[in-house]
């Protein structure tokens, strides 16, 4: 199945499948000159577009049921596989929920001031009530990773599910996100 490229911004890009209907998303980050993955979809067309952006330097499983095609790109690029933790990397591994039936971590890329999210964040409709941008997962609203992501100020993230947030802003939105995510969960229910 044909990838469909998205997310194009100067730190690197974003793919998903046409006619995914959930709308699994993956993305290369560029960060100290090497490529990172999250949790990879593969398809015709990706190795050529992560070599152009730069050398592959592993691949990062987000959340624990997010295995997707993550070993056999990695295996195929030769770079190592990091499944929900990784340490003396240009980045900052996150835990967002560390319970029994879900694990996830989100990345956080201080220099290039990128926020990566599998699942907690999305903006995709069903993460979202009306009028919201980007939301947090129907399943975690009452108790959203407010704690694991205080203090940040993203200029880009990255979700899992949908199209990503570029905009100045963006830390902004993401502390309304997670300040009102219980008050909007009945708004956010309705669109599921």
């Amino acid at each position: 199945m044909e990838l469909r490229f998205t997310d194009e911004f100067e730190h690197g890009f974003g793919w998903t499948r046409d006619r995914d209907r959930i709308q699994r998303t993956s993305h290369a980050v560029l960060s100290g000159g090497r490529v990172w993955l999250t949790d990879v979809i593969d398809g015709p067309g990706l190795d050529e577009r992560v070599k152009a952006l730069g050398e592959p330097s592993g691949v990062v499983q987000l959340l624990d049921r997010h295995s997707r095609d993550c070993a056999a790109v990695a295996e195929r690029l030769g770079v190592p596989l990091h499944e929900l933790e990784a340490e003396g990397l240009p980045f900052t591994v996150l835990p967002l929920v560390q319970k029994r039936f879900w694990r996830e971590v989100a990345l956080w890329f201080p220099d290039e001031r990128i926020l990566v999210c599998g699942d907690a964040l999305g903006s995709v409709g069903y993460f979202r009530a009306k009028g919201e941008r980007f939301g947090v997962h129907p399943l975690l609203r009452l108790f959203p990773p407010r704690r694991a992501l205080a203090g940040l100020e993203p200029e880009h993230i990255l979700f899992g599910h949908g199209p990503g947030f570029h905009e100045p802003e963006a830390g902004r939105m993401l502390r309304e996100a997670l300040s009102t995510a219980r008050r909007r969960l009945p708004r956010a229910l309705l669109r599921v």
